[in-house]
């Protein structure tokens, strides 16, 4: 047969091969559109359409605790007014170690999403060897090298690489989400151990007053007791009243120091710095200015960041179920090779170029069991994911009533403890006027004393609640975080283009 009539027609041999790589093609591709990929994750947890936290303060118009305006969630520290909070603030942000790790997860996430974008992507190898030897039964020693390449490319027909890529793209996202939600905690813990300390200044300078008083009056009663006109009695009970005031005061002084190494180790700031811009507003709470508190939907708890890693980690979880049930069918690959060979011995030199390329089918036969187990338990780690995020989503609206219900109830309480304060300051200016003319008892005046410092701790307390509801207000509608906003710390890599989220 000539040459010209051996390519009309084609050995049978070959058209049998050709109908069978295409017979295997087709049932492949059949088999893949079989596998279809799970649905999005769409956790749904139930979400009330309004707060239940309905005090007088909520219904009537009143100011309440937050505003539905997200520039008003953005600008929350603003409200505070307070120069000295902004700049710890803005230090815990910079230098925080929970910030930071936060940031570099993200890298890690960031890596790990070009990694399952990559095993896509046709992969190519090179390889090179020489050898020098005497084969057996050669009369001579050879010498030997060769060069090539190997290339691979795994086809993926049933979805394996793109659940992984989808499931990285989704650890991406939560770790973004969780970059976000640090930022909001770590401001709201701030925050918070600021107006715990001002509040302990407070506090710690009305009881520096008292044992000035204190002391004043122990120092004329030890007169009266040596003149005789006053019982030796007396004399112990104002000695021991005076103490008792000092003690309070060691003990509150000591908070206050706990409380500013807190601010120390938070923004990560020398010690010396902190205690300057604190001194600026020594024993000052910090008093938000009110803004329009109308509504604020509970749907934008969604916007929690915290909220949304954990919804994104049920993502990722959904997505590995696609993968590992991927493993369990066919995997077909495109194999190639091509190399330059060279042989010389003696004289002789001979030269060749051997190349292959095909493709190459895995068939999972007999495992034992062990992919289907792999996807038993990534379903089951999906619906841990799933109802993870669901009892997140309930404790986010427990979080949001609770703050409500502070807020309210320390706005209300603030007038009565007020009014408490003052009347048993006067009473206690009135008692001691009696007392000094000789009118009233050292007993009833100690009396009126510690009712009077009582009074005044008790403002003190419910003035910084009011101020810590908001704070926790703060943090439990996701401080002002939207995932529109970007905001991120920058990859110091190329990184696929994902959503970017922000918080202020």
């Amino acid at each position: 047969m000539s040459a010209h009539s051996s390519s009309k027609a084609p050995p049978r041999r070959a058209v049998r091969r050709t109908f069978s790589t295409g017979l295997v093609a087709a049932a492949l591709l059949a088999l893949a559109g079989c596998a279809t990929p799970s649905p999005a994750v769409q956790p749904a947890p139930a979400l009330p359409d309004r707060w239940n936290a309905t005090s007088s303060a909520l219904v009537a118009g009143n100011p309440a605790a937050h505003g539905a305006s997200r520039t008003a969630l953005q600008d929350w520290w603003a409200q505070f007014d307070d120069p000295a909070l902004l700049r710890l603030q803005a230090a815990a942000q910079e230098s925080n170690g929970s910030v930071v790790q936060a940031a570099a997860r993200i890298e890690q996430a960031r890596a790990g999403l070009r990694s399952a974008g990559a095993a896509n992507v046709p992969q190519l190898n090179g390889s090179g060897a020489a050898s020098r030897g005497l084969q057996s039964g050669a009369p001579q020693i050879s010498n030997s090298a060769s060069i090539g390449l190997d290339a691979l490319w795994e086809i993926d027909l049933f979805g394996a690489g793109r659940a992984n890529r989808s499931a990285a793209l989704a650890q991406l996202e939560s770790s973004q989400a969780a970059w976000h939600d640090a930022r909001v905690s770590l401001a709201a813990e701030v925050a918070q151990t600021y107006v715990n300390l001002r509040a302990c200044e407070q506090t710690a300078r009305v009881l520096q007053q008292d044992v000035r008083s204190q002391q004043t009056s122990a120092g004329l009663t030890e007169r009266k007791v040596q003149a005789g006109l006053e019982a030796p009695a007396n004399g112990a009970l104002v000695r021991a009243s005076a103490a008792d005031s000092a003690l309070r005061l060691a003990a509150q002084q000591a908070q206050c120091e706990v409380l500013i190494k807190s601010l120390v180790a938070l923004t990560a700031l020398p010690e010396a710095q902190v205690r300057s811009v604190l001194a600026a507003r020594t024993a000052t709470l910090p008093t938000p200015r009110a803004f329009a508190v109308d509504a604020l939907p509970a749907q934008w708890l969604t916007q929690r960041p915290d909220l949304r890693a954990i919804e994104r980690d049920a993502a990722a979880a959904l997505r590995d179920v696609d993968a590992a049930q991927a493993q369990r069918w066919p995997r077909l690959s495109l194999v190639g090779s091509v190399s330059r060979l060279r042989v010389e011995s003696g004289s002789a030199t001979a030269l060749s170029t051997p190349w292959s390329i095909g493709p190459s089918l895995s068939l999972p036969i007999f495992d034992a069991g062990r992919r289907s187990a792999a996807v038993d338990a990534a379903r089951a780690r999906y619906a841990e994911a799933r109802s993870r995020y669901e009892q997140r989503a309930r404790d986010a609206v427990r979080e949001v009533e609770e703050a409500l219900v502070r807020m309210d109830a320390a706005q209300r309480r603030e007038a009565d403890a007020l009014t408490a304060a003052q009347g048993f300051a006067t009473f206690l200016d009135a008692q001691r006027k009696r007392t000094d003319a000789g009118a009233g008892s050292l007993l009833d005046l100690e009396e009126a004393r510690r009712t009077a410092l009582n009074a005044q701790s008790s403002l003190i307390s419910v003035q910084a609640e009011r101020v810590s509801a908001w704070i926790s207000l703060y943090r439990a509608v996701g401080g002002g975080w939207s995932m529109e906003m970007p905001a991120l710390p920058a990859s110091k890599t190329a990184a696929p283009a994902v959503a970017s989220t922000s918080a202020r």
